[in-house]
């Protein structure tokens, strides 16, 4: 049995009830059965896709994205989205990493892949209709109105069904491998948790190319047999506009979204009281953006996990989100949560140490990374590298990151991308990239440079370095020049010290 099942299940139960809302079409559980089983058809019947082979996306939410995953596990092959941000050399890399059967995309990035040359095959769908832009695609509609219904299968809970690449510390990005059954012990977690029922309508805006996106909510509301409003894009007018038009039961958000959310002329007039909880994620969420849902009597909740946890790992209980505002909770269902000190040994309650995972959610392997694989689960534990402490009633907090990872607007950005950049820089005789608080994103990348001797390098040439190399998101925000760089004995730079000097400079 395959996680598709979940589909087929609920459409011979309730085949008529909406599985999915999308830009004024409503797709049934009986509609989504087919259309998944029709997908698998074409993937294995023209694209040659089976067992073990992936399949790459790049595009915005749809339905298509959510029915690729399960049409990838009723072949027991991998979904690998493509996070629409990147910049074209970064998913050059990706693609040649995880050497997909073919490339499905939508008609805003038809020219970025044309212009990688990759020499996949391309499938083209969307608004469009799947209409394939020149002889090099393949139109998506075309494929599936060629396919006749066969029967295909072959996927099984232990097979991997995704890929989802994240910033890696060495500034390669790396391939978080989940299977079908991590994904569904996820679905258990996050309903046990949330107290997810058929009952309940999600509405998800985050990005599905993340597992926040797409595993926090969206596949667990599958799994419960539940209804799922998607929009293509996160845009506050149009999510308040969803809110009070199709009310959700459940919302997902990060910090970043939350507060232009209610920073919006829309907000106060906008009804929110189909919301049972509004569920926030990614990083450490600051209070005053709990309070913004708590004061208006939302339940405001956190949801602690990452991508190699699919990510549900430890959640706020509802009835908890106002006597234990701040906390991100308590173990999920079927995860294991400790925190250690740095010889592996638990540390006392309230103390500081680093949160390791264990449970069937976890990832499998980093795609052609061993090495990275065995440092993550030394013990036998996944170590998550980020510090956290647990309160006298067992509620765990997120403190700080052990890891030099920047989390801006719910986005990982890791330093060593950037400082690879960097350091090619003829004029820059070293640098470091570090996060600098900020009201708005959470934090900001921040590069901390020093100049060769009679070099007049500016703070505008620095920025440019990046321009077409990385996701703009993961750009600077700030150039700083320094006459040197803070090292301790070892020549290691001090990036905790220039964290600190940051926070604490007004200019």
């Amino acid at each position: 049995m395959d996680i598709s099942h979940w589909i087929s299940h609920w459409a011979d139960w309730h085949g008529n009830k909406t599985a999915v809302h999308f830009e004024g079409r409503d797709i049934s559980y009986g509609e989504m059965d087919v259309r998944v089983r029709r997908l698998a058809a074409m993937l294995q019947g023209a694209l040659g896709v089976g067992k073990g082979d992936r399949v790459a996306h790049l595009g915005y939410n749809s339905p298509e994205l959510l029915e690729l995953l399960f049409a990838c596990a009723r072949l027991g092959a991998m979904l690998v989205p493509l996070n629409w941000r990147l910049a074209a050399p970064e998913h050059a890399w990706i693609l040649e990493d995880c050497e997909p059967k073919a490339v499905l995309a939508e008609a805003d990035f038809f020219a970025h892949l044309n212009g990688l040359d990759s020499g996949l095959p391309l499938v083209a769908y969307g608004p469009a209709h799947g209409a394939a832009p020149d002889a090099t695609w393949q139109s998506y509609e075309a494929l599936l109105a060629a396919t006749e219904m066969m029967a295909t299968g072959g996927g099984d809970l232990d097979d991997p069904v995704t890929i989802v690449y994240t910033s890696g510390t060495t500034g390669r990005p790396k391939g978080t491998l989940l299977t079908q059954e991590a994904i569904l012990y996820n679905a258990v977690n996050a309903i046990a948790a949330q107290d997810i029922t058929s009952a309940d309508h999600i509405l998800t805006v985050l990005p599905m190319f993340h597992v926040g996106g797409m595993n926090i909510h969206t596949t667990p509301a599958i799994h419960a047999g539940a209804t799922v409003t998607i929009q293509a894009r996160f845009d506050p007018a149009a999510t308040l506009a969803a809110i009070a038009q199709r009310k959700p039961t459940i919302f997902l958000t990060v910090p970043a979204m939350a507060m232009t959310l209610a920073g919006h002329p829309d907000w106060a007039a906008t009804d929110l009281s189909s919301l049972r909880f509004v569920a926030l994620g990614s990083s450490a969420v600051p209070e005053t953006i709990l309070r913004a849902f708590l004061d208006r009597g939302i339940a405001a909740t956190q949801v602690y996990g990452l991508t190699e946890s699919a990510p549900v790992a430890v959640c706020l209980p509802i009835a908890d989100a106002w006597p234990k505002i701040g906390s991100c909770g308590k173990p999920a269902l079927h995860t294991e949560v400790r925190i250690v000190d740095d010889g592996g040994d638990d540390v006392g309650q309230g103390e500081g140490g680093e949160i390791v995972l264990r449970g069937r959610n976890l990832f499998r392997e980093y795609w052609h990374n061993a090495a990275g694989t065995a440092a993550a689960y030394e013990g036998g534990w996944f170590h998550t590298g980020d510090i956290g402490h647990q309160d006298e009633d067992g509620y765990y907090y997120v403190d700080e990151r052990k890891k030099d990872v920047v989390i801006s607007g719910g986005e990982n950005i890791y330093p060593a991308e950037l400082e690879n950049i960097l350091a090619a820089c003829p004029d820059l005789v070293e640098a470091a990239v570090v996060g600098r608080p900020d009201q708005r994103w959470g934090e900001i990348p921040v590069a901390c440079v020093v100049r060769r001797v009679g070099g007049d390098i500016q703070g505008g040439d620095v920025l440019a370095l990046f321009e077409g190399r990385l996701a703009r998101y993961k750009h600077p925000r700030q150039v700083i020049f320094m006459r040197a760089l803070p090292r301790n004995a070892m020549g290691k730079v001090e990036k905790f010290t220039l964290r600190r000097e940051l926070a604490n400079d007004d200019e």
